[in-house]
C-alpha cells in the first residue's frame, strides 16, 4: 500500500468527464518483412496470454475520509478490460484515420475501479504498419517513466522476438520503494523541520522573484502566472472531444543548428513553436502585442532517481516578442530559458513543487467553477520535452518507427504540446480539445518555422567575402 504524492493527488482531484487526466503514447510500427497480414491481430491474442500483471499496472487507487488517497495491489487483473483490439478499414486506413481514431480512444476517463492503464492494438494501417496506442492515469506515472518503462518492455534488435508486454515486466521499483518508505518512518524529527525550513525558504525565494518581476525590477526571473492573453483559440473551459496532430525533424537538423548557434534542444524547440503559434494566431484573427506564455514542466527528480508518480514541476516561461526574425526569436528564447533555468537551480525542488500545486489550484478552481473563459490563464499552453531511446526499438521483429506523445490538457488550455526525441527524430505531439480549429495547419506550420529558421541561421553564419 502506498500514499500517493499531494500532486499525483491533485490529478485525481482536477479529473472530469470533459478534462480526464491520463497520458498516453501512439508507437506506429513496421511489419517483419515476409509477415503475415494478421501480424497485429496475432501479437494481440499473445499479449493477452500475458496474466502476470506486475506493479503497479496491478494497483487502483483507493480513496479513504480519514487521510491521503493510496494505492493498493490487487490479486488479479482481467486483461480483457485492459487490452483491445482494432482494425481500421480498408480505404480508411491512412495517417489521418489513424489519428482520429487515436483520437476517440483517448478521451474517455479511465475506470478508477480497475488498474488505470489500456493497451490498444491498431491493425490494418496502409504500407504494412499496424499501431499501439497506451494510456495510463497521470498519477501513476509521469512521462519521463513512462518512456523508460516502455524501452524496458521492447527490443533493442529485430532478432530479438521474445514478447514482453508492459505490464508483464518487473519495473524495479519495489525495492526502491521499499528502502524509501523506510527511509522516512526512520528520518528524524530534525530532518523532517529541516525539510520544511528547505521549502518555506525555496518559496520565499519565488514569492521575492515573482514581486520583483511584477513591479518590472527583473526581466525573465520567471514569467509571471496569469498575465498570458486570454482572447486566443489556445485557452478557455476544457470541454470534452480531442484532436491530434504531429510534426516531426531530423534531429541532425537540430543538432547542427545547436552546434552553430550553441543552443540547445530546447532553444531551437521552442523557437519553431513559438514563430508556429504567432503564424497560427494571426491566421485566427489573433495579434498578440506580448510574448507567448507557456506552461513548461521541469524534472525534480535527482540525477539517477526512479519511481512511480510524478516528480515534476510546471513553470511560466515567457517565449520571444513579436518578431519575424527567426533568428532574433532564437536569441530572444536562449535569454528567458538561461534565466529560468538559473532560478530553478537556486530553488529547492520541494518549493517549485509547492508553487505547482498553488498556480494549479487557482488554475483547476476556475474551471470547476467554469470561469476559464473569463479569467487570464496560467499560460498559452504547456509544452513539455520527454527525452527518449536514440535507437530503433523493436516488439515481435516489427521496427517502431515512430512514437508519438499524447498529453492532458492543464486547466484553462486547450491545447498541450509534447516534444518527443527517438531514432534520430524529433516529434512533436498536439493534442486538443475539438474547439481549436485548424490543428493540422498548426503542425505544419512548426515545420514550416524549422525550415525558415535553418536558413536564417546559415544566412547569419556564412563566411563573409
Amino acid at each position: 500500500m502506498n500514499k500517493l504524492s499531494l500532486l499525483d493527488v491533485a490529478f485525481f482531484v482536477a479529473e472530469s468527464e470533459a478534462s480526464p487526466k491520463h497520458v498516453g503514447g501512439l508507437m506506429i510500427c513496421k511489419r517483419p518483412a515476409r509477415s503475415r497480414s494478421t501480424f497485429a491481430a496475432d501479437l494481440y491474442r499473445d499479449l493477452l496470454t500475458f496474466t502476470d500483471v506486475q506493479s503497479p499496472f496491478n494497483r487502483v487507487i483507493h480513496f479513504s475520509l480519514t487521510g491521503m488517497p493510496t494505492w493498493q495491489e490487487i490479486d488479479s487483473v482481467d486483461l480483457g478490460q485492459h487490452v483491445f483490439y482494432h482494425q481500421l478499414p480498408r480505404g480508411k486506413n491512412g495517417r489521418q484515420e489513424l489519428y482520429a481514431a487515436v483520437s476517440d480512444l483517448h478521451q474517455p476517463m479511465l475506470d478508477r475501479s480497475r488498474p488505470l492503464w489500456e493497451v490498444h492494438v491498431i491493425g490494418g494501417l496502409s504500407e504494412g504498419r499496424f499501431a499501439l496506442y497506451v494510456k495510463m492515469h497521470h498519477a501513476s506515472a509521469d512521462g519521463v517513466t513512462m518512456v523508460r518503462w516502455a524501452a524496458e518492455s521492447l527490443a533493442s534488435t529485430a532478432t530479438d522476438l521474445e514478447l514482453r508486454p508492459l505490464w508483464s515486466v518487473r519495473h524495479g521499483t519495489a525495492d526502491r520503494q521499499g528502502k524509501r518508505l523506510k527511509d522516512k518512518m526512520t528520518r528524524s524529527l530534525l530532518g523532517d523541520l529541516t525539510g520544511v525550513g528547505k521549502r518555506l525558504l525555496g518559496i520565499g525565494r519565488l514569492a521575492a522573484m515573482l514581486l520583483l518581476e511584477s513591479v518590472k525590477l527583473t526581466k525573465n526571473a520567471i514569467a509571471l502566472p496569469f498575465v498570458a492573453d486570454g482572447n486566443t483559440p489556445l485557452t478557455g473551459q476544457v470541454t470534452a472531444g480531442r484532436q491530434f496532430a504531429t510534426a516531426n525533424v531530423a534531429m541532425a537538423r537540430v543538432k547542427e543548428i545547436c552546434a552553430r548557434t550553441r543552443s540547445t534542444l530546447n532553444h531551437v524547440a521552442l523557437t519553431c513553436l513559438d514563430g508556429a503559434l504567432h503564424r497560427y494566431l494571426a491566421d485566427e484573427g489573433v495579434d498578440l502585442k506580448r510574448p507567448i506564455t507557456i506552461q513548461m514542466p521541469v524534472n525534480l527528480r535527482k540525477e539517477g532517481e526512479r519511481g512511480t508518480g510524478n516528480k515534476i514541476g510546471i513553470i511560466q516561461v515567457e517565449l520571444s516578442p513579436p518578431t519575424d526574425d527567426p533568428y532574433v526569436r532564437l536569441r530572444n528564447i536562449g535569454f528567458s530559458l538561461r534565466n529560468v533555468r538559473s532560478m530553478i537551480d537556486s530553488v529547492a525542488p520541494d518549493a517549485i513543487e509547492s508553487y505547482t500545486l498553488i498556480t494549479g489550484v487557482v488554475g483547476q478552481l476556475a474551471e470547476m467553477l467554469g470561469l476559464s473563459n473569463r479569467l487570464p490563464p496560467t499560460g498559452n499552453t504547456l509544452v513539455s520535452n520527454i527525452p527518449g531511446p536514440r535507437e530503433f526499438l523493436y516488439i515481435k521483429g516489427a521496427r517502431m518507427e515512430e512514437l508519438h506523445p499524447i498529453s492532458t490538457l492543464p486547466a484553462g488550455n486547450l491545447l498541450n504540446i509534447t516534444l518527443f526525441s527517438y531514432a534520430g527524430q524529433l516529434f512533436f505531439g498536439l493534442v486538443a480539445t475539438d474547439e481549436v480549429p485548424n490543428l493540422e495547419r498548426l503542425s505544419a506550420y512548426v515545420a514550416e518555422a524549422f525550415t525558415e529558421l535553418e536558413r536564417s541561421v546559415l544566412d547569419a553564419h556564412q563566411p563573409a567575402h
